[in-house]
């Protein structure tokens, strides 16, 4: 889902304190911002090749949402063990494994002659993926404070809007003149620069507290997301729940409850403390997260595709039509934190979700007239929601919680974040087993339900969220 969630892994590095100072700040932030790029960029460029992809290998339907679901289930699932083992054996060391893993990752998807072994090499990259960028972040956080810490994560921040704006374009001019494995070969030299620097200049120390591990509940959690997303992909894609696909969904349920029940008995050890769902506005904040940036996951998902499929774009032309998503995301975002940080985040998500739903409701007009007219306010107007809400989302998520559990909430909402995605593509089977302008039906009837969703994520938002400053 690209570098969508980037508010709430943001704010990772807001919350780490500062602990020590680098000889060389700069090259620590660059790579921060490479180690980043990996995980950021590479999903949206997938969703540029998907069709590609597809007519390659032969997959189609269930087969291909999990060429998304592979990256997206281990990165939602592991990304709080990520970041608690950066700060148990050291940040750095957890963040070099990440990005060796994501690049030998990348060739495993480069080489790939099945569509089973291309799903296996994204599995991997979504576990390098939750090393790497929890890590990466809390380096950034712990190299700079004061006004230099500030200017760090703006630096951050734009250079994520960059590659979001970039890498589709990018990634569709490889797709349509070298070919889709291209978009894995790039990620080799961007990691092979970020293990240097990383190894070269980051040296940021372990906490001096020994953080526990929860090994039990990421396997639970990973196994029911599993199963659960399994289940629900094989029934959209045969338009029905069968036997295997009900049996899937519901052991994915049992194991979800279980790993509920585990994080209970843990206590302090918990990879997610229960505790903090007694506050109702953590609670109501993550749900909509959940809904919002699950429609959003749709959205990523399912334009490129119909624009290929079923408009005749090329991959580059496809990527091109997403280029003012983050640009009007770049420059929203700012402003409309400083409106959070005025008048409080109750308004400005609530608003902002209205507008997104506006914008799904404008896609259902994709597929009757040209870019300019039918693709282009969609994509815009959504926009335009999405940077109302970035900004004041993660102040309300951090201001939700008391300030000693503000990493694991924000680690936590940028998981959601990504289980939303998750969720969204493994419901889109039926859409994706469509082929030719017939695409066009069911994906007029994703994006109803995709502005539901938004609408049923404002009222969350309006319900839960505080309204003090």
């Amino acid at each position: 889902m690209s570098a969508l969630p980037a508010h709430c892994d943001r704010s990772l590095a807001d919350s780490t304190p500062p602990s020590g100072h680098a000889d060389h700040p700069n090259l620590v932030l660059a790579t921060s911002i490479l180690a980043s790029s990996l995980a950021f960029i590479d999903g949206s460029v997938v969703n540029v090749g998907l069709a590609a992809i597809g007519r390659d290998l032969g997959g189609a339907g269930a087969d291909l949402s999990w060429v998304v679901n592979g990256y997206l289930l281990p990165l939602s699932s592991l990304l709080l063990l990520g970041g608690a083992a950066g700060d148990r054996y050291g940040r750095r060391r957890i963040l070099l494994a990440g990005i060796v893993t994501f690049a030998l990752a990348s060739l495993l998807c480069a080489w790939a002659p099945r569509l089973w072994l291309l799903i296996g090499g994204r599995v991997l990259q979504g576990i390098g993926a939750a090393l790497l960028l929890p890590n990466s972040l809390a380096i950034l956080g712990a190299t700079f404070d004061g006004k230099a810490h500030g200017k760090a994560i703006g630096i951050w921040a734009a250079a994520g809007a960059a590659a979001g704006a970039v890498g589709p374009l990018l990634g569709g001019w490889l797709i349509d003149t070298v070919g889709w494995r291209t978009v894995f070969y790039i990620n080799v030299p961007i990691a092979a620069l970020a293990v240097f620097l990383g190894w070269r200049y980051v040296d940021v120390p372990r906490g001096d507290k020994p953080v526990a591990l929860d090994p039990p509940g990421a396997l639970l959690a990973s196994t029911g997301l599993g199963c659960l997303t399994w289940g629900l992909a094989a029934a959209s894609a045969d338009k029905g729940v069968t036997m295997a696909s009900g049996l899937a969904m519901v052991a994915g349920a049992v194991v979800l409850l279980a790993f509920l029940w585990t994080e209970r008995r843990a206590g302090d050890t918990a990879m997610l403390p229960l505790k903090l769902f007694g506050s109702h506005s953590f609670s109501g904040l993550n749900l909509m997260t959940f809904l919002l940036y699950g429609a959003l996951g749709a959205l990523m998902l399912l334009v490129p595709y119909v624009l290929i499929q079923a408009l005749q774009y090329s991959a580059k032309q496809a990527g091109a039509a997403l280029l003012p998503f983050p640009v009007v995301l770049a420059i929203g975002s700012p402003l409309m934190g400083r409106v959070a940080g005025s008048h409080g985040a109750r308004l400005p998500l609530s608003i902002g979700a209205l507008i997104v739903a506006g914008g799904f409701l404008l896609g259902t007009r994709i597929g009757a007239g040209g870019y300019a007219t039918h693709v282009l306010p969609a994509i815009v107007v959504i926009a335009v929601g999405m940077a109302c809400v970035a900004a004041p989302l993660t102040t309300a998520v951090l201001s939700s919680v008391d300030g000693s559990h503000t990493g694991i909430a924000s680690g936590f909402n940028s998981a959601v974040a990504r289980g939303g995605g998750l969720i969204a593509t493994a419901l889109l089977g039926a859409v994706l087993t469509a082929q030719g302008r017939a695409l066009l039906g069911p994906f007029h009837a994703a994006m109803i339900v995709c502005a539901a969703t938004a609408l049923a994520s404002a009222v969350c938002a309006f319900v839960w969220v505080r309204s003090e400053r």
